[in-house]
């Protein structure tokens, strides 16, 4: 196996290692809301610190993972990672929680950061897609987080052993990998390029983050209200409301798996913009749905809609950038905005007309990202990485060779 292969294979043992955090978390959930008898306010606000955590350290961490490389800034992260979702269980009260949340929510949107500037590496050094797989991995592994929780919910597992020893697992698996990575702090011409304290993107990189943004509403709309609006509107039973969230995280992690395929045979903007007309569909046959059938198959399209689209923008942005960290991390701010902007948007709609108003208005935005799809293949045009999409405050260190 070549170097370039061992790293792919090392790069999908971490993508899974992270969405096991995510998926161990969520699925005790129940668990720790009962223990500090949360109201569905403050557990709202609790599961928000984490999206704020990440969106303020955000902008922050491409120096930090340009400074010391991807792959060394990857391995302190999973390893601070696993640390970290060991402390959940354990908050004595809210305010402790809600520290905890915004702590995790930093370290898991820095690593966010570096995991995909390595992803983007290795995908020059491999001359191919290999993104869309990577992100499938970690939907695989939120998934396989889940189903560990479910196991060790029904057999009475205390979640405080259950996180410290996935939090463990989590660590040992991450470092293992990370020491297949390939590369290092930045040298030559790289280490010369000027990184902002503060990344804000401008111009093309905003633009991706846009289409990134478009995306992950349409995601937040459909795994947040999936169940919700089978339950509320179509009247289905518990079960099958259930069903609904399971159709869609399993579609999107089939796209993903599949996605590297097609982008290597169509390329990124029309693999996208195909996304977009899924997810427009879907979320228009959610809206008109009569019955829980239909409604199934349009979380299915919505599903395979938003698969290819998140890991493309991370890819096309960490190409364009000055440096991965630098596209990554632009890009990152403007999509993850509307983890904090669905669920309060796709409430605030349903409450002033209904749960089919507000997945009509999500096609709109799915109708954005057809809309935005072309700017996501013109890294493959650009020849030099341009610095101007991103805003350079000055004085500027920079490293030596």
């Amino acid at each position: 196996m070549t170097t370039a292969a061992a790293e792919r294979w090392a790069l999908s043992v971490a993508f899974a290692a992270f969405g096991m955090a995510t998926g161990t978390f969520a699925s005790r959930l129940p668990w720790i809301a009962g223990r500090l008898h949360l109201s569905s306010g403050k557990l709202g606000v609790v599961v928000l610190m984490s999206s704020l955590g990440a969106l303020v350290v955000m902008p922050l961490a491409a120096r930090f993972v340009h400074r010391y490389g991807p792959a060394a800034a990857t391995r302190v992260l999973i390893v601070a990672m696993g640390v970290a979702l060991a402390l959940p269980p354990l908050a004595p009260n809210v305010a402790t929680l809600a520290a905890v949340m915004l702590l995790s929510g930093a370290v898991y949107g820095t690593l966010d950061n570096a995991i995909n500037a390595q992803a983007v590496e290795a995908e020059r050094r491999l001359g191919k897609s290999i993104m869309s797989g990577l992100h499938g991995m970690w939907s695989l592994g939120v998934l396989a987080g889940a189903l560990i929780g479910s196991l060790a919910a029904d057999q009475h597992v205390d979640p405080r052993l259950q996180f410290a020893a996935v939090g463990a697992a989590i660590l040992a698996c991450g470092v293992a990998a990370t020491a297949w990575f390939v590369g290092g702090p930045p040298s030559g011409a790289a280490a010369e390029i000027a990184v902002p304290r503060f990344v804000w993107p401008h111009g093309t990189i905003l633009l991706i983050g846009l289409v990134g943004f478009a995306a992950i509403f349409v995601e937040y709309a459909a795994s947040d209200w999936a169940a919700v609006f089978m339950h509320w509107v179509l009247h289905a039973s518990q079960a099958k409301a259930a069903l609904a969230t399971g159709t869609f995280a399993l579609a999107m992690a089939g796209g993903r798996l599949c996605g590297d395929v097609i982008v290597r045979r169509v390329g990124a903007s029309l693999s996208v913009r195909a996304c977009g007309a899924l997810g427009t569909a879907g979320c228009l046959l959610v809206a008109m749905a009569p019955d829980a059938v239909t409604a199934l198959a349009g979380f299915l399209l919505i599903g395979l809609g938003v698969s290819v689209v998140v890991p493309l923008v991370f890819a096309s942005a960490g190409h364009f950038g000055p440096s991965p960290a630098i596209g990554v991390a632009g890009a990152a701010t403007v999509s993850y905005g509307a983890g904090l902007a669905a669920p309060s948007a796709m409430g605030g709609i349903a409450d002033l007309a209904s749960l089919r108003v507000a997945f009509a208005a999500a096609a709109l935005l799915a109708v954005g990202i057809v809309a935005g799809a072309g700017v996501l293949g013109r890294h493959a045009r650009a020849e030099q990485p341009r610095a101007a999409d991103l805003e350079q405050p000055a004085p500027v260190r920079r490293r030596s060779a």
